[in-house]
């Protein structure tokens, strides 16, 4: 049962190359959608992961049986922690794009592999190359200048309040990483689905804290709302990142993490086309130095590993 979807994956039906192509569409039309819904960020973000949950829990529960025959006590304290992580993540991202521009947002909160490879060496003694060095000062550096770009205008839609925006990028990518840090260890002994189930469950219940705290009502919005909502959950959620997750036990993470960066140009690409929200030319310079610091920084972990 657990090598189901690493099957489906070697079948052919998606090559894991096309299906990591896929996936970075799928993601890259997540910070669309969140400009498209007129609800309150926090509680798209409820609603995306709670309709992950409703759409995934049923063909997991029929695979591999109740959470009681795959889920230990520790497993379900590391699950809380991802969980907590992971909704932290969404909301700070989430309530970054009503204050930033799309460009800006999606690039830095992107930047989640720098705070990742931090983390690796704070917290489990893994080496920092000179190369990793460098690309982190490199991604810093370009994160100053695009906020910069931001802030001193040139754009065609910068936000209300760009470095506030920038800032809840960059809390959602550090969020991320200590996301993508406390949950390796589940990762690598449950299943994808279960894993997937569990974290988001834990997840649903620290955003409900986030909706319940603003006062913000769970019910009561319109028809078009709902529909963003499950969109939000079936592309950027289910085609996007959890394909990712299926396609990490075929390809290379490196590969992946090079392909991930395709995310921000996308998203992009999409604003200025659908909402009209064209970068400055600040703005793209310094995106462009942020990718190259995170494709540095992780072709560097991958070569130190």
């Amino acid at each position: 049962m657990e090598n189901e979807p690493r099957t489906w994956i070697r079948s052919r039906v998606i090559p894991p190359l096309a299906a990591l192509a896929l996936a970075v569409v799928a993601v890259s039309t997540s910070a669309i959608l969140v400009r498209w819904s007129e609800s309150p960020p926090q509680i798209a973000a409820f609603y995306r992961v709670a309709f992950t949950i409703l759409l995934l829990a049923p063909v997991t529960i029929h695979r591999h049986g109740t959470p009681r025959a795959w889920l230990s006590r520790h497993d379900a304290l590391v699950a809380g922690l991802a969980g907590i992580a992971l909704a932290v993540h969404f909301a700070t991202w989430f309530e970054s794009l009503s204050w930033t521009s799309v460009a800006a947002s999606v690039t830095l909160v992107q930047a989640q592999p720098i705070f990742v490879a931090v983390g690796a060496w704070a917290l489990l003694d893994e080496r920092v190359t000179p190369r990793m060095t460098a690309g982190i000062l490199v991604a810093l550096g370009g994160a100053t200048v695009l906020s910069l770009g931001d802030l001193l205008g040139g754009a065609a839609t910068a936000g209300p309040w760009p470095l506030w925006g920038n800032a809840l990028a960059l809390c959602g990518a550090l969020a991320m990483a200590a996301y993508l840090l406390v949950g390796r260890s589940l990762r690598q002994h449950l299943p994808l689905l279960p894993y997937v189930l569990v974290v988001y469950a834990t997840c649903v219940v620290g955003l409900l804290v986030f909706v319940v705290a603003a006062g913000f009502p769970l019910a009561g919005y319109q028809p078009r709302e709902w529909l963003l909502f499950v969109a939000m959950a079936v592309g950027p959620g289910i085609l996007g990142h959890t394909v990712l997750n299926w396609v990490l036990e075929e390809v290379e993470s490196t590969v992946v993490g090079v392909a991930l960066v395709g995310e921000p140009l996308g998203s992009t690409v999409l604003a200025a086309v659908l909402l009209g929200e064209i970068p400055g030319v600040i703005t793209v310079a310094g995106g462009v130095v942020v990718l190259a610091g995170i494709l540095l920084t992780v072709r560097s972990r991958a070569t130190a590993a």
